[in-house]
């Protein structure tokens, strides 16, 4: 029996198509699982079930019934919940109370505490023996562990008691016991009739804990399978679809290149990476792939000061690298771009000029600028990258979101730096800017400097990185080099087991 119908549903932003026309039928009883690559459609299309997305086409029908979910509220009262990849906890309030947070008991305008703390305990006790001692319903959730705010965020889920259940990698900070006792509560909640439509990137999950696969490709919904009757290596071609290359990178450049190491780490351990090595030699693209969320962006901002490691080496052209913070690591020669412009970018409200030098400030220790000095220095990079300005004066915020980040990206070249981190560099910008910056990056990494790049789209890393370190839960899982570089080994080693 049909729960959940989805019938033609699409969105877009603006030219690109998040959803494209999909139809999907989760049943009553069953653990439906979503799988595809970051950016496929499928946390999109949880957020349109969800309430927190408006489709632009396509109906829902709930038990045969077409419905309009204007939003979360209305979807929670349609009997639909959703656990969120990135959680939405209350982090100065307690255990109990984020459980209860959708709808708190009351007596008149006070919160009732004894119904609060009774609705609460019986979530907590379904995960009783694998919370940790010092979970309690009275714990703040700022003072929890991952795991435990993990949990938190699960049980608010199951307290909405929906017929509808939506969990987006819910599992990704569980340790194993956890993630048993989790499945053990799914199985019940099967048992019961709840339709669970199930989002993961271990592929030993999706095998233990799913009844149907329903694969989702560049927006488009391109086919489903009966878990019992299939395989992995099934599901990922059909991930992959017909295409099947190798990256673009010539393939007469040896993978590995030649000469000394300019960056070498080794059992790099921090908070959501552990025991990580590699090295970045002299003209060498290293790539880093795997799902949104493994590792990557963690590491780099580690090499780079922004988050302390707890355990680990770093060597920085044969010499010792102590990434306490950017300052230190900016003097030794290394660069980090993140493509969240706005967090770790611009200087919002200053002039280009501004925002393109500040990097050689420091280097250099300026105390006082010469305006005609720094323009000298900063046009050629600016240059090199195609960037579009009307003048330096002009706020940063005059220039398009490609622009923007070329001008973040230059700031690096007006001193080069040994080691440039990119931390998914592109994200949000169009593909002449996207193109600009590949080139650029590809010549530099041919003038020998070291180069990682973490790239949430496949085809980026495919394209332009001679090694890509595939990482899954925290660890580098795969090393795949020369022919071994296809979309199919790509995503095998992204949902292989952790």
């Amino acid at each position: 029996m049909s729960r959940l119908q989805l019938k033609g549903v699409g969105k877009s932003y603006g030219a690109t198509k998040a959803l494209r026309h999909a139809d999907l039928d989760i049943e009553a009883g069953e653990v439906h699982v979503l799988m595809g690559s970051n950016g496929s459609g499928k946390s999109t299309l949880s957020k349109i079930v969800a309430g927190s997305v408006r489709p632009d086409t396509g109906e829902i029908l709930l038990d045969g019934k077409p419905v309009s979910i204007t939003g979360p509220q209305a979807a929670r009262r349609l009997g639909i919940a959703i656990f969120y990849q990135e959680l939405s906890l209350a982090a100065h309030r307690t255990v109990a109370e984020n459980i209860c947070l959708a709808d708190l008991p009351s007596r008149g305008v006070f919160v009732d505490r004894t119904a609060l703390e009774a609705r609460a305990a019986k979530y907590i006790a379904l995960f009783d023996g694998v919370t940790g001692d010092d979970f309690s319903p009275d714990a703040v959730v700022q003072d929890l562990r991952a795991d435990q705010r993990q949990l938190v965020e699960i049980m608010k889920t199951l307290a909405g008691e929906a017929s509808v259940l939506i969990f987006d990698e819910a599992t990704s900070a569980l340790d194993r016991a956890q993630v048993e006792r989790f499945f053990e509560i799914l199985r019940d909640l099967k048992r019961q009739g709840r339709s669970i439509i199930f989002i993961s990137h271990r592929m030993d999950e999706i095998f233990a804990i799913g009844d149907r696969a329903t694969v989702i490709r560049d927006g488009e919904i391109v086919g489903s399978r009966q878990i019992a009757g299939t395989t992995p290596a099934e599901i990922i071609s059909m991930m992959v679809g017909a295409q099947e290359e190798t990256a673009t990178v010539a393939d007469a450049a040896p993978a590995r290149p030649a000469g000394p190491p300019v960056l070498s780490v080794r059992g790099l351990t921090g908070p959501g990476f552990s025991d990580i090595g590699f090295d970045v030699r002299a003209g060498e693209i290293l790539g880093f792939g795997g799902l949104h969320g493994q590792g990557q962006s963690a590491v780099l901002r580690a090499l780079f000061g922004a988050n302390s490691p707890t355990a680990g080496s770093v060597e920085l052209g044969g010499k010792p690298l102590h990434p306490k913070n950017p300052r230190a690591t900016i003097r030794q020669g290394v660069a980090y771009v993140s493509g969240d412009r706005s967090r770790d970018g611009v200087v919002s409200g200053r002039p280009i000029l501004e925002n393109v030098m500040p990097i050689h400030y420091l280097r250099e220790r300026m105390m006082l600028a010469n305006p005609s000095a720094l323009a000298a220095k900063a046009l050629p990079a600016l240059q090199a990258l195609k960037t579009k300005f009307a003048g330096l004066g002009h706020p940063i915020s005059s220039l398009s979101g490609g622009n923007q980040q070329k001008v973040v990206i230059a700031r690096w070249l007006i001193d080069r730096p040994a080691v440039l981190l990119l931390d998914d560099p592109t994200k949000g910008i169009d593909l002449s800017a996207k193109a600009d910056l590949f080139s650029l990056i590809r010549k530099l990494a041919g003038e020998g400097m070291g180069i990682v790049l973490y790239a949430s789209e496949d085809a980026e890393l495919l394209d332009n990185a001679d090694r890509i370190l595939v990482f899954n839960g925290g660890a580098i899982r795969r090393e795949l080099t020369g022919a071994a570089r296809t979309r199919f080994n790509l995503y095998q080693a992204a949902y292989e087991a952790a």
